[in-house]
């Protein structure tokens, strides 16, 4: 074995060790503060706290507005995605800017946003308020806190499918007397179906685990407003096994959409 050839293995020795110490410190510097949760709370203890009515009121306020806020955004998303893709207009590059704005935009901000639009004194808010319809610190405002923040996730996905999809299946429908919204609704929805599946499933996520924008338009009312993710801060400084309880929840939750979104990516990519 030559000096060239043993100096290369060393070298390729030390990139392997070097690549393995890398992927291994990332790995566990991620995931070693959630294992961190289940290691601190005994399975008495979380199924004890499973039982508190603080944390089924969190937990069934959070799936309820998760699921109406998914509801939403796909039912006026999807029709609203496929004809932004298709149709060419005046400030399509604005509202393309406008639709990822919340990704970057600090929930906090989000918050407030919406609590000068829409609470008692807000700019539509005051109106509302008229005819005594209130919109902040109620279940309404958690839902539209939901929206704000989780819906880019979704359009994203969406306009993404429709840009790759190639006209000419519609194109073929419609020769054949389809009407456009039969066209889409039985050809273009089916043939983006997975991919759609996999964008509400993240913007569910989303949805679920807003904070930010929640506590600053919706407030914080046990049984209310109160989601999974306001239960936790509460009970920092309360009941902290509840707490833990219901960051366990958060995580498996998470944890089980991250699992549905990679398999329908590689279902998808099967079907491709």
């Amino acid at each position: 074995m030559t000096a060239s050839s043993v100096k290369k293995k060393i070298t390729g020795t030390l990139t392997c060790i070097a690549a393995g110490v890398l992927i291994v410190a990332v790995a566990l510097y991620l995931v070693l503060p959630i294992l961190a949760l289940f290691f601190r709370i005994t399975p008495d203890l979380f199924l004890a706290s499973l039982a508190d009515p603080e944390v089924k009121a969190a937990l069934s306020l959070s799936l309820v507005t998760s699921v109406i806020s998914l509801a939403i955004v796909i039912l006026v998303g999807t029709p609203f995605a496929y004809i932004h893709c298709r149709n060419q207009y005046p400030g399509k590059m604005l509202v393309d800017t406008i639709i990822d704005l919340p990704l970057v935009l600090p929930p906090a901000v989000a918050g407030m946003a919406l609590l000068v639009l829409y609470g008692r004194a807000g700019l539509v808010g005051k109106y509302a308020n008229i005819f005594g319809i209130s919109i902040a610190f109620t279940t309404l405002a958690v839902i539209m806190a939901q929206i704000f923040v989780a819906s880019p996730f979704y359009l994203r996905q969406a306009k993404s499918l429709f840009d790759q999809l190639d006209p000419a299946y519609e194109l073929t429908a419609r020769t054949l007397g389809a009407s456009p919204a039969r066209v889409f609704a039985h050809v273009v929805v089916p043939l983006t179906a997975s991919g759609l599946v996999s964008g509400a499933v993240m913007t569910f996520g989303r949805a679920l685990g807003e904070f930010g924008a929640t506590i600053m338009f919706a407030g914080n009312l046990p049984g209310v407003t109160q989601t999974m993710p306001l239960a936790v801060y509460v009970n920092l400084a309360g009941d902290f096994n509840v707490g833990l309880t219901i960051s366990i929840l958060l995580v498996l939750i998470s944890f089980t959409i991250m699992i549905a979104i990679r398999f329908l990516a590689k279902t998808e990519v099967s079907h491709a």
